[in-house]
């Protein structure tokens, strides 16, 4: 239906209703930093045309990362989004459709997220993938969650200090009215040292959370962890970044039992900031206990191939009390999307995105190296995202805040102040590289992050 302003008279009766003097005192909690500019000061009145070209002018100073060159990361990541990806999604059939409550009339969309599960059972090494989740920090919480069903342990949680401090948040959050305490395990090195994992876990930890490569952009010892976990009875959930599965071992190759991950990267915009894409992956064996949709394929009555929602025990349906999670649907729409972003790839085309990331990120940290300004921090292996420490000549005169504002009046995003995140790290900055960034890009950047820093 047509939207249909309130009158001025409706908006009294409304403010009278809920006590509010007026609609700025309505929305008076909100700091006036934080409140969009309601009177654009636009005199008139204009014909169409007239007021097209004045709204266009205006608009014109909104800023997006398409003007500027993006080194941003932290989950949130630049790539190139093929042009089929658009248009397949946007296609009416999928753009609207609603979640499928009723299965036999949406083949459609059931078959595209059986295939979105296929392709990140195949992405990952595991058996089982669900149909989405929320996000990638929901994934970590709902992670847990279904650890600690597996195992039937409630008493400790233990996550590495460079799990992405959404997730960490998230689980906290999830967690804080229910029984486990959460250890976080200190990872002073940049990585999570398997012996102080090892020291941190007990017949009583449900499961070791891990991510890899993790928020600072290192490579973690995953093999060796999972060891350490399954000699206790504890599961590990790795936490991954689906682009670096392009060359780095599977998770279900080194002995992950559940998989999460934040799916922006796979054909989604980085949109400022969501709604993004959780995905989430186990063994065989513990289908029954993993949350949210599962999509299977059947034949009807007449032998036909058809899909259907199973095992959805959520909270929505009748067993309420033996539900798994209190997740109701999936984000269907930016499922499909990477499903179609990764069928365009394919196996290769994937090694091959992952490699350019890799060569990239190596290319600019070596030429920020080499201007004396920066050292890596932690100095480790990195697939395409990593850390730098302000070299002391720098940290003295700007700290990583405001080398990053001072870098987009560059035309740059130069990435996060990894001070935000962690402890200990206020004089670092955490910078991302993706396949979309040119060599004469990064040596500008180098360029222009060595008049910002030495100005």
């Amino acid at each position: 239906m047509s939207y249909v302003a309130n009158t001025a008279s409706e908006q009294k009766a409304m403010l009278e209703t809920i006590g509010a003097a007026s609609v700025e005192a309505l929305f008076s909690p909100i700091p006036e930093s934080l409140r969009l500019r309601r009177d654009l000061a636009i005199p008139g009145p204009f014909a169409e045309q007239d007021l097209t070209r004045v709204m266009g002018r205006i608009a014109s100073n909104n800023r997006s990362v398409d003007d500027l060159v993006c080194f941003l990361g932290g989950g949130a990541y630049d790539h190139f989004i093929p042009a089929a990806v658009d248009t397949l999604s946007m296609r009416s059939e999928f753009y609207t459709a609603y979640t499928p409550y009723q299965a036999e009339a949406s083949q459609g969309s059931l078959q595209a997220f059986y295939e979105f599960q296929t392709l990140i059972c195949q992405l990952t090494g595991m058996d089982v993938a669900n149909a989405s989740l929320y996000d990638g920090a929901s994934a970590a919480a709902e992670a847990v969650l279904m650890a600690m069903s597996v195992t039937g342990r409630q008493g400790k949680i233990v996550v590495a200090e460079t799990l992405h401090p959404h997730a960490r948040q998230a689980i906290s959050t999830v967690l804080a009215n229910l029984g486990p305490r959460i250890e976080t395990v200190p990872c002073p090195g940049g990585f999570l040292n398997p012996t102080e994992a090892n020291l941190a876990l007990d017949d009583t930890t449900a499961c070791l959370v891990v991510q890899n490569p993790n928020v600072l952009g290192g490579l973690e010892e995953m093999a060796e962890l999972a060891q350490k976990a399954h000699a206790k009875g504890v599961l590990l959930v790795a936490s991954v970044d689906p682009i670096s599965l392009g060359i780095l071992k599977k998770p279900g190759d080194y002995g992950a039992d559940i998989v999460i991950a934040e799916g922006q990267g796979l054909g989604n915009p980085l949109a400022y900031g969501g709604p993004y894409l959780g995905l989430m992956a186990c063994r065989e064996e513990f289908v029954r206990k993993i949350p949210g949709r599962l999509i299977g394929q059947t034949v009807d009555r007449n032998g036909k191939k058809c899909f259907v929602l199973t095992l959805q025990t959520r909270e929505q349906h009748i067993r309420r009390e033996k539900a798994t999670s209190n997740i109701c649907t999936n984000q269907g729409l930016y499922a499909l999307r990477a499903a179609i972003h990764l069928a365009l790839l394919g196996p290769q085309g994937l090694k091959e995105t992952a490699i350019s990331c890799t060569q990239k990120a190596h290319y600019l940290a070596n030429k920020l190296l080499a201007s004396g300004l920066v050292q890596l921090e932690p100095d480790r292996a990195f697939f395409k995202e990593f850390t730098v420490k302000l070299e002391a000549s720098v940290a003295c005169k700007w700290t990583p805040r405001e080398i990053v504002d001072r870098m987009l009046k560059e035309g740059y995003l130069a990435g996060y102040p990894t001070g935000n995140w962690l402890v200990g790290k206020g004089d670092c900055l955490t910078i991302a590289v993706t396949e979309k960034r040119t060599k004469g890009e990064m040596d500008q950047f180098v360029e222009a992050f060595a008049r910002v820093a030495n100005h």
